[in-house]
């Protein structure tokens, strides 16, 4: 499908997310890793240098990239110069993170972003890729407004709505209108391991900023429709949602309760997930689950630490269909937030991308 390898760049590269990219990607079939970028504190230094101590993976850094110089992301265009397109997951206040992330599409470099600054901007895609691959042509417009031909940015939605709202989206059509949603959120999420956030062991904190307006928003542009060229909002359902930090590594798990307009039956839902395929599943992307949904019949699962990692961290596994006395139904389900979550959202949107032909090579 690809004639080479694209040139990639990590922007934010020393972070967690920035290395959970770095292991996706340093032997992707599609992508070669060209640039490590962050900021001026680990420019100049050896990326294994600059993670020292900091490195929060459990496999350890690949070899082929270990000894590669990190750049500094503030020098845009020396970065846009060695990469196809770039990653981004850096940690820095919104507004600089806009500003950087249209600095690079400036430089005719498209950008996938795993933040949330730009995530509320109607003419910029946030892909789930197996659910709404068509706003991918919302960037027509988007380089209409910044005045490319090439750059434009693509980001991939919080986290914590990955698990549930893929559980949702086949059940679309029966008319959702109220979603409760309780998410119980591991420390990854936050950038922490066990050793950097201790305050988390053996407790649980009813509080993450701004998860639960992003739980509450997201869904809605995800299920949203082009108009005009942009991105508008379903303004069909309501949502309420509860995000909680718990004392687990890595996976969100959700609970849901749904109410329907037209309420459909078990049988049909179950056979709504189990023949659910997205673009990435017919086009066989090399970061795409086999298997995006599954029904879990035991009654305990599924579990995070059992089923996080199902289909490479890229499936979303569903358990605990019943019925609801005050909603329609009540489920449970779970997804990798580092992976589907983040970083390997991200990879299988550029992936899709790539495919759609949104990201041409430079030469």
């Amino acid at each position: 499908m690809i004639k080479k390898k694209y040139k990639v760049g990590i922007i934010g590269a020393t972070g967690m997310v920035g290395q959970r990219f770095v292991l996706l990607l340093h032997d992707h079939p599609w992508f070669e890793i060209s640039a490590l970028a962050a900021s001026a504190s680990s420019a100049g230094k050896t990326y294994g240098e600059s993670v020292d101590g900091r490195w929060k993976m459990t496999e350890e850094i690949p070899a082929n990239v270990k000894d590669m110089v990190v750049l500094d992301a503030a020098k845009v265009e020396e970065v846009a110069s060695k990469c196809d397109f770039v990653f981004c997951a850096v940690n820095m206040p919104k507004a600089e993170v806009r500003a950087m992330e249209e600095a690079y599409a400036k430089t005719e470099t498209p950008v996938v972003s795993n933040n949330s600054a730009c995530r509320g901007l109607n003419d910029v895609p946030m892909m789930i890729p197996e659910i709404n691959p068509d706003h991918a042509h919302a960037i027509v417009k988007q380089r209409e407004r910044l005045g490319t031909k090439v750059g434009f940015i693509a980001v991939k939605p919080n986290c914590s709505i990955q698990s549930y709202v893929p559980a949702l989206t086949p059940l679309y059509s029966c008319g959702i209108e109220y979603i409760m949603v309780s998410t119980y959120q591991a420390i990854s999420g936050a950038g922490k391991t066990f050793d950097t956030m201790p305050e988390i062991i053996d407790n649980v904190i009813p509080y993450i900023g701004g998860e639960e307006e992003k739980s509450e928003q997201e869904p809605l542009k995800i299920w949203g429709h082009l108009k005009d060229g942009l991105i508008e909002n379903a303004s069909d359902v309501k949502i309420s949602a509860h995000c909680v930090r718990v004392p687990v590594s890595d996976g969100h798990l959700a609970t849901v309760f749904v109410k329907f307009k037209n309420k459909p039956s078990k049988e049909q839902i179950l056979a709504a997930w189990s023949t659910f395929k997205g673009e990435p599943q017919k086009l066989e992307l090399p970061s795409a689950p086999k298997q995006f949904l599954r029904y879990m019949e035991e009654d305990n699962r599924p579990q995070t630490k059992l089923d996080r990692d199902f289909d490479k961290g890229m499936g979303i596994s569903i358990g605990r269909l019943r019925d609801d006395p005050i909603f329609d139904y009540r489920f449970c389900c779970i997804s990798h937030n580092t992976l589907r979550g983040a970083a390997g959202g991200g990879v299988e949107s550029a992936e899709l991308l790539c495919a759609q032909g949104w990201i041409p090579y430079k030469d």
